[in-house]
């Protein structure tokens, strides 16, 4: 069922009905519910608030759902991540912007852009990271494993949306249980929230296995180190929580290393490293 509404109007009731929810800049949330809806732009909203538009019932179920707090991007299954549009669904982690300071990372550790190495992502989650990196390595090769089927669906999505199958190998599997052959750069950014974190409403709309990484927190994490040392893997890159530094640092005290470098976010807390063996 179509209704029809003047833009200020709707807006304006959207934005009443979220504050009831306590739904934090309401007015903000409604105008991006319906920008998405519409598929406008910010111009045209601020051009338009005394025209005359139709929405059905889909744009209501998404007030809806906004109003139990559950996060934008599930509900409109679209995501922003340096500077290109993924597809995202409820299987797959939402891709934050410190995650592009990984990417970073990966790109300024590998000289040669024409290289035809092998890179392995461990917890693919969306696909993000390895289709932006096959973006920028147009001859190497990418393994992308996931524990969680209905995470590789999502990834499965946006590979096959940037024309990248031929590229990036999907597999099912713990680690590197699933992963053969010789691996030249592994990356991940891994679950390494502890069991027991409280976490925000919207993130209770998120997969536990792709925010949990054990009792601590950097078990995974831990795990992953092991493997680049038993494996000797030349590079590895990887996200971590902003309290994690010292612990890694003691983890890998004794061990044969080149090198430990760790990088910052945006709010300059420690966020991720490179190590090198």
């Amino acid at each position: 069922m179509r209704r029809r509404y003047i833009v200020e109007a709707l807006l304006k009731e959207v934005s009443q009905n979220l504050q009831t929810y306590n739904i934090p800049r309401a007015s903000r949330e409604a105008q991006l519910l319906l920008m998405a809806y519409l598929q406008k732009d910010e111009l045209w909203l601020l051009t338009n608030q005394k025209s005359e538009i139709e929405v059905d019932n889909t744009f209501f179920e998404w007030v809806d759902r906004r109003s139990k707090n559950e996060p934008f991007e599930y509900i409109i299954n679209r995501v922003s991540f340096y500077s290109q549009e993924f597809y995202i669904d409820e299987g797959a982690l939402i891709p934050r912007p410190e995650t592009e300071l990984l990417v970073d990372e990966v790109i300024k550790n590998v000289e040669d852009k024409n290289t035809k190495m092998t890179f392995v992502e461990v917890g693919v989650g969306s696909g993000i990271i390895s289709i932006i990196l096959a973006k920028n390595f147009p001859n190497a090769r990418f393994i992308a494993v996931d524990i969680s089927p209905k995470a590789l669906l999502v990834a499965k999505k946006n590979i096959e949306k940037f024309g990248l199958e031929k590229r990036i190998a999907l597999r099912e599997g713990s680690l590197l249980g699933s992963v053969d052959e010789k691996i030249d750069y592994l990356v991940s950014n891994p679950p390494y929230i502890a069991d027991n974190e409280p976490l925000e409403t919207n993130l209770s709309y998120e997969p536990k296995n792709a925010l949990f990484g054990g009792k601590i927190g950097d078990e995974i994490i831990q795990k992953l180190l092991d493997e680049v040392l038993k494996q000797k893997i030349k590079l590895f890159s990887c996200e971590m929580g902003y309290d994690q530094k010292d612990k890694i640092q003691n983890y890998l005290q004794n061990k044969e290393i080149k090198s430990l470098k760790f990088y910052q976010d945006y709010s300059s807390f420690d966020r991720g490293f490179t190590l090198k063996v």
